[in-house]
């Protein structure tokens, strides 16, 4: 209902859509986090799901706009970044779920986070097993970072390792890796702020999604 009211309200308003993927990987009452590669704070592994060719059209035929707030480069390229008027939201709603025409795996940026980086070792991570815990959807709100109307959607999975892959991880726990780290829920929900310390370790605000 809250979808139709947002489509009717804000129908010839342009909204911004970012749709990801989060991992909740969790050992000891510590989360992973790692640095972003965009900006210099520590958040979930995941990022924004992609579009297929098929996504693209069926993206077009609903209007959708790149979204100019993060450069298009190869990185970025067919990210699930989008702007398109509010009385659209219904079927990109029904689009997204159906999942045709996009990224149903959060295999990728695991892969690229935490493989290719060699923060975990290639021969321990062939593949992984997961378990989807759900959807969060922001409401509706202004955002002036984006200077328009945003919604955030996040989808969540939690990862469960082999008994190999959880004594890889456990091996981070006492490493220097520079880009990885893991945090209690209380340095999350603080943003990375300790008590008492002159200074703390950024947390993204997105990465409370995972507690």
């Amino acid at each position: 209902m809250r979808l139709y009211w947002y489509s009717l309200r804000y129908r010839n308003h342009t909204v911004r859509i970012s749709a990801a993927y989060l991992f909740r990987i969790k050992l000891d009452g510590k989360y992973l986090l790692v640095r972003g590669s965009r900006f210099p704070h520590y958040q979930p592994v995941g990022g924004v799901f992609k579009f297929s060719r098929h996504g693209q059209s069926f993206l077009a035929s609903i209007g959708a706009l790149d979204d100019d707030l993060v450069a298009i480069d190869a990185k970025s390229k067919s990210d699930l970044r989008i702007r398109l008027l509010g009385r659209n939201l219904p079927k990109f709603y029904a689009w997204f779920d159906d999942r045709r025409g996009r990224e149903d795996s959060p295999w990728r940026e695991f892969h690229e986070e935490l493989i290719v980086t060699s923060a975990l070792p290639r021969e321990k991570f062939p593949y992984i097993f997961h378990d989807y815990q759900g959807r969060i959807v922001d409401q509706i709100r202004y955002s002036p970072h984006a200077s328009s109307l945003e919604v955030l959607i996040a989808d969540i999975y939690e990862l469960l390792p082999t008994s190999e892959q959880e004594q890889a991880l456990r091996d981070t726990l006492s490493s220097n890796i520079a880009d990885i780290g893991w945090f209690t829920r209380d340095a999350i929900e603080r943003h990375g702020a300790l008590p008492g310390a002159t200074s703390g370790t950024p947390i993204a605000e997105h990465s409370k999604k995972i507690l």
